[in-house]
């Protein structure tokens, strides 16, 4: 089996049709599912998509482009919210500077806050980054001084550099759809130097649907093309790409049971 590790399912949801997606994912491989918060004030319908569904898991956060208009994104608040049985992550947080819809000051504050509650709580840290590669590292680096936590780096679409100093810090890299695209060489060219017991797969659905869906509505159930791309850069068979996520998954996301 593949596991999604970000998909947005309460995005999904809003088209009426979830019980389907949820069935065509487990019907071509895809189980369990990770569901991410981007909103604090709609946590609790993330969670209750998590609770609903027994392969489904959720994470708790604020996305930077609503760093600004979400209301006391504080550490302990985080915190709080993670107790939850399904909550196995804290995000997704991070900069965003290319759309640039909150401050980067208060992105950054905000990213902090998410830094200690992963601390705190030992829930891998769920990280966004856009145009943002420098702040992103300096950020991390730093806290990293104040005390290890777990995290990776989604949707991965930078440079080997953010690559190499993500690894360094123990984090994961986790693939999107991107890497099936045409025009995505140079990140192909980086996921060919991750280690394989540091990689994750991903759609980020409803968005960026891999090849050769590109353009259409993003499922879980795609999963297995971003897949069959990844095992291909990294010489494995699909099996063994499977196998080696799962484990990786099993082993950052320790608190899920499956």
């Amino acid at each position: 089996m593949l596991i999604d590790s970000h998909c947005h399912l309460d995005y999904l949801a809003r088209d009426g049709d979830l019980d389907a997606v949820v069935e065509r994912a487990r019907a071509g491989g895809v189980s369990p599912m990770l569901t991410i918060s981007t909103k604090l004030r709609e946590f609790d319908i993330v969670q209750g998509i998590a609770e609903t569904y027994p392969d489904v898991f959720c994470s708790v956060g604020v996305h930077p482009h609503e760093a600004e208009t979400e209301p006391d994104t504080a550490t302990a608040e985080l915190v709080r919210l993670a107790a939850g049985a399904k909550v196995i992550g804290v995000g997704e947080t991070g900069l965003d500077y290319f759309y640039e819809h909150s401050p980067r000051e208060v992105q950054q504050n905000v990213f902090r806050a998410h830094i200690r509650a992963s601390r705190e709580t030992v829930l891998p840290l769920i990280v966004h980054t856009r145009d943002a590669e420098d702040d992103t590292i300096a950020i991390m680096e730093s806290e990293m001084g104040e005390g290890a936590y777990p995290g990776l780096i989604h949707c991965f679409s930078g440079t080997q550099r953010l690559a190499d100093a993500a690894l360094a810090m123990g984090f994961y890299i986790s693939i999107s759809g991107i890497v099936t695209f045409k025009k995505a060489e140079e990140l192909r060219d980086v996921v060919r130097t991750v280690p394989l017991d540091r990689l994750l797969v991903e759609t980020d659905s409803p968005y960026l649907a891999p090849m050769p869906h590109r353009g259409k509505r993003n499922e879980p159930a795609f999963t297995a093309y971003t897949a069959a791309k990844v095992a291909e850069l990294k010489g494995v068979s699909s099996s063994e790409l499977a196998e080696a996520t799962t484990a990786n998954f099993r082993r950052l996301f320790s608190k899920a049971r499956f």
